[in-house]
Parts: structure tokens; sequence; C-alpha cells
């Protein structure tokens, strides 16, 4: 859906690089905050048409509003904000052009369904509720010329009255002033002031009467349908993610970003940090677990070069009867005059000029998968060598929990602020590049080994990935993330802000996918990583490794070459 969504909005706006992550709307690989209630759609409970109509507002917000000035206008207290983004996304709506009815149909379809959720969540049984909901009714019936429901009339009929009288001066002018932005907004920010006061007069009334809380639009109301109020330590969710800490992690050049120190960091091949006998028996644990699967690993290899591979020059087919004139053959036309064999053209052969990397994350919380993702890669670096490609097998971890030497150091320095990434980085290589699959298979086993499994700091293991790719003459690289979570690194996270290494993250994640030279995919284990990776896919680790698994990762490859 948000696919759809997506391509929907590029059509429309005619912005390239626009699209959905993990529920969350990104521009050139910055987040762009959606804070209008009715714009926040849900698979569960939403149909095709909301998710056109809020996808069909997002791109008349993104042609008709201008961001700065927005931004610089915005009141400070929530209600204000909250009403002034929403008359604001209401203005652009109205702009509609006439000759795409299908667009306004999307439009009042979505705000319907949202009017109609918001009733049901019981919001409008409270004074506030009801409040923002008449506004809300009232200024999309001015603003885009339809009437409210039949529902929604009776429900408002008093409130309205009694918010004619407060804001009626500034409400009549809305629509006049629809085309102008600015001149939309004074009369928009008088009209949220003038509310904001009401409901602190109405806040303070209750608790004098030790009524509810300060602010009737509870815990409990939140939970049951989201009004979008960016309260006191709350910025706004977005996708179930803070739109501040969307904004943050894309925030300056990326240099917020620190490591405490680099001089304990290490890259290791795996096979010197396992005993050679262990080595040997972990294999055969291996090769054991994987005849036992029953896996078709030529047919994998077919399947594979058919993805992977590109059409490479390989000299020229004659004799044909068209294509390009062959000379040569001339003088057999003037012998045998319906001779047509004349022509030549260029034959092209499938060639897999391709390197793929595992990066596999090595912290604690992977035991419990470890064999099916040994398997897993065992089985794909085999095929994929078979069908002509390159591949390498990467792990990261740390050296310790909790923070290692670099720990030690900060805390002799007296523990300043801020201090980065506070844990010293295991990089592993269990097979590089140039090691074929067969010489490699020892060293590989070691990934079974659990004791080399730690904490996890994603970002730089991306980055170290990333500058070996860089080194290669593939024509095609890949690189697929085997994870089941967020970065963690406890030292660091106790002594930083704690989305310090998820930001990180997700600025790498973007700043590769931004290349274009490299494609990027990760496998979740168990989990859902769209919020990190754009190409992914979910995992069942619990259940038997077989091949309707590696058909799953055929086809994430498949649509990911076609994007």
């Amino acid at each position: 859906m948000e696919e759809l969504s997506g391509a929907a909005m590029r059509a429309e706006t005619g912005i390239r690089n626009l699209r959905f992550r993990g529920r969350r709307l990104e521009i050139d690989g910055r987040a762009y905050p959606v804070r209008v209630p009715h714009l926040l759609t849900d698979l569960e409970r939403d149909d095709f048409r909301s998710f056109r109509g809020a996808a069909d507002g997002i791109a008349l917000r993104l042609r008709h509003n201008d961001r700065r000035l927005h931004d610089k206008l915005k009141p400070a207290a929530p209600i204000a904000r909250l009403i002034f983004e929403m008359l604001e996304q209401l203005r652009v709506e109205s702009l509609v052009e006439d000759h795409h009815p299908g667009v306004r149909a999307n439009l009042t379809h979505r705000f319907s369904a949202w009017s109609a959720q918001f009733h049901a969540s019981g919001q409008t049984e409270n004074h506030i509720g009801l409040m923002l909901y008449t506004l809300t009714q009232m200024s999309w019936a001015l603003l885009s010329g339809n009437p409210v429901s039949e529902e929604s009339e009776m429900l408002i009929e008093m409130p309205r009255v009694s918010l004619g009288r407060q804001i009626g001066a500034h409400f009549g002018l809305l629509r006049r002033t629809r085309h102008d932005q600015q001149a939309f907004a004074e009369h928009a920010l008088a009209i949220a002031a003038v509310i904001q006061d009401m409901i602190d007069e109405l806040n303070q009334e209750m608790a004098l009467n030790e009524e509810r809380d300060a602010s009737e639009i509870s815990e409990n109301s939140h939970q049951n349908f989201s009004l979008l109020l960016e309260l006191e330590g709350d910025d706004g969710e977005l996708g179930g993610q803070s739109v501040a800490a969307s904004e943050r992690e894309h925030a300056g050049d990326g240099d917020s970003y620190r490591v405490f120190t680099t001089q304990y960091d290490r890259v290791l091949p795996a096979a010197k940090l396992v005993r050679a006998e262990q080595l040997t028996d972990l294999r055969e644990k291996l090769d054991t677990r994987i005849r036992a699967q029953g896996l078709n690993v030529p047919r994998l290899a077919r399947k594979l070069a058919r993805i992977l591979s590109a059409p490479e020059r390989d000299g020229w087919e004659f004799g044909l009867e068209e294509g390009r004139l062959d000379a040569r053959r001339l003088s057999r036309l003037v012998t045998s005059p319906g001779y047509r064999q004349l022509f030549r053209q260029e034959r092209h052969q499938p060639h897999s000029n391709c390197l793929v990397s595992f990066l596999i994350d090595n912290s604690g919380s992977m035991k419990a998968h470890i064999e099916s993702i040994a398997m897993l890669v065992d089985v794909f670096s085999r095929a994929l060598e078979q069908a002509g490609a390159s591949t390498e097998v990467l792990g990261f971890t740390t050296g310790h929990w909790n923070g290692g030497r670099p720990m030690k150091q900060w805390l002799g320095r007296g523990k300043p602020a801020n201090p980065g990434r506070l844990n010293e980085l295991n990089h592993i290589v269990y097979k590089d590049a140039d090691t074929p699959w067969r010489r490699a298979r020892a060293s590989m086993a070691a990934l079974l080994k659990p004791d080399l499994f730690r904490e996890g700091v994603d970002g730089e293991a991306l980055l170290w990935t990333l500058g070996r790719m860089q080194a290669r003459r593939e024509e095609r690289r890949i690189i697929i993330v085997i994870s089941d979570g967020c970065p963690m690194d406890s030292a660091t996270l106790h002594s930083n802000s704690d989305d310090l290494l998820d930001v990180h993250l997700r600025q790498v994640v973007s700043q590769i996918e931004a290349r274009g030279d490299m494609e990027l995919y990760a496998l979740g284990v168990g989990l859902d990583l769209s919020p990190y990776y754009r190409h992914n896919l979910a995992l069942d680790m619990e259940h038997q490794l077989d091949n309707a698994v590696f058909e799953e990762v055929l086809q994430l490859l498949a649509r990911g070459r076609r994007r």
C-alpha cells in the first residue's frame, strides 16, 4: 500500500525521491513529518480509498505549501498548533483542480472516514473533543464547498453557534484568502489562538471542580484515537516514531555521530577466532543440517543467474537475414541472387559481473537463530558462486559487553558529556570476495560459535561493508543485511542520547540508498526492518528452512532490481 501511495504522490508532485519507509514519509532521505490527523492511515482500519485520499492530500500539501513560511508562523501552544496544521491542510486540499475529480472524491472519502472514526472513538463526548471536531467540520465545509454529513450536522449544531460568535470575523475570510498562504495564515492563527484560550479556560474550570485532569484529552483518549496533539514532551507520532526524532535524525550533515576512540577496533578473520578442531566439528554440524533440509542448490543457482545476470557482448552471429550488412558475403549475392543470409548481429551472453556481501548482525539476540542463518548464508554463497557471482560473508559485534577499553578511558577522563560510541568494534570476515566457497567452508562455520556474539553497532558496520565494496570492480554490488532489530550497545546508549545509534543507522542507510551504485537489502529475523531499510523482508526462522524461504529472498532481489 505504501508503494502505491508513494508512486501516486511522485506522479502528482514530480518529486522523484519521495517514498514511504516504515509508514514514514521521506523526501531525499529526509523525514517529512505529517502532523494532520485525517492524513494518518492504518492498514487494519482504513480502506484503499482512504490511503489514496491521504496520499492525494499530502501531494497537495507538497505542491501548495511553503514549508519554511509555515514553520516560521506555526504557534507554540499544542492545540493552537494542531488547529493551524489542520486549517493549512484543508486550505491546500481546497486548491485541487476541477479536472481532477478523482482526487477530489478521494479527499472527500478520506475526510468522511476520519470523521466517522473520530466520532466513534468517543472523543466527541467531551467538551474539548467536540469543540475541535466542530471546528474541523465547519472549516472543511467552508473550504471544500461540501456539506457535512447528516450525523455530523446534528452533532455540531449547538457548538457551531457558540464557535461562530467567537471566530466569525476571521473564519469568514478563510475561503477568500485560500490562494495566499500568508494571508490565510493570519486568520488561521487568530482562530487557533481563540480556540486555545477557550480550551485553557475549560481546563481551569475542570481543575477547580476537581473533575478530570487538566486536559480532557487524556492518555486513554489517545489510545482510542489519536489527535496527534504535540503535548509537552511529545512531539507527535508519525507511524510510531516521534516527529522530533525524525527531524533530529536528518539534521545537519551527519556529523552528529561521534566515536570516543577507534584505537581498539579490529577486523578479524573468523578462522582465527575458533580452534581448528572446533571449526571442523562446527562445519560437520552445519553440513548435516543443510543435507537434512533437502535444498535444491543447482535450481537456486539458475534462478539467481537469471536475476543477477546482464547481457555482455560475445562476438558476432553471422548468416542472418537481418541486421548489419556483412560485406564478406556480398559475392554470394552475385552467384546466387536469391541468397538472403547477408547480415550479421552482435551476440550477447548473460554474465554475472556481481558481488553480493552478506552482513550478519552478531549481537547476542541472534544466537537463537544462528543455525538457520548460517544455513541460509552458506547455501546462498554456494548458489551465487555457481551463478557466476562473487560473495563475501561479514559479521559485526563488539569486543565486550557494556563497553570495553573505550568505556574505561571515558571514565578515567571524568565522563565528559556525549562521548559518542563507547565500545570497541569487532568486524569479522567469515569469507572474503576472493576466496571460493570451498576454501572458506571451515571459516564460515565460525558463525555457529555463540561466544562471538555480543552487541551491535549497525551503522558503522554498514560503512565498513560499503568501503570494502567500493574497492571492488564488479559492475553490480549488493549488500544483504541480516539482523533482528535496532542497533544496541548499552555503554553507548547509557552515556549519550538514547537514539544515537539508531539515528546513525538511518543516516547511513539513506546515504547508501541515495548513491544509486549499490543495492541494499535487509532480511529481518522475525522482525519488520522497514523503519530502516527500503527493500526488506521479514523471515520466519521458527520453522524449517525450506526452498520457500529462498524463493522469498529471490523475489526481494527481483523486485529491488526493477525499481
